[in-house]
């Protein structure tokens, strides 16, 4: 019940979660493991984190964790819209030094799964 496209850099995926609605509003599962593994995502999330930046232009990262507290995140939004940027930091990389930047929405509904060894960051 999901799409996953691959990016410029192709450990950073975009996923759109398909999405129910009637009268009523809608309902979306934006993560389930059976679902990511079968599209050949196998990743044991350890945390759920939401944020909210109350003025427009507020810049958030670039962040990471280094090991053994190094964590993937899955990354949407629920009102509004953000750029979000993914930078490879991760040594030795053919991709070290690149990033991947999209526009997540509540409106696109897309998701991005920034993988350990990533800066994360979004305004």
């Amino acid at each position: 019940m999901l799409s996953v496209e691959a990016t410029a850099i192709p450990d950073v995926k975009l996923i759109s979660p398909k999405k129910f609605g009637d009268h009523r509003g809608f309902f979306s599962e934006v993560y389930n493991r059976d679902s990511f593994a079968g599209a050949g995502i196998a990743l044991d999330f350890v945390q759920d984190n939401h944020s909210l930046s109350a003025v427009v232009g507020t810049l958030r990262g670039l962040h990471f964790q280094s090991a053994p507290f190094a964590q993937d995140k899955l990354v949407r939004v629920v009102k509004g819209r953000i750029l979000d940027v993914a930078v490879d930091i991760r040594a030795g990389s053919p991709s070290f030094g690149r990033h991947v930047a999209v526009e997540l929405s509540a409106e696109n509904w897309r998701q991005l799964l920034v993988p350990v060894g990533f800066a994360h960051g979004f305004v």
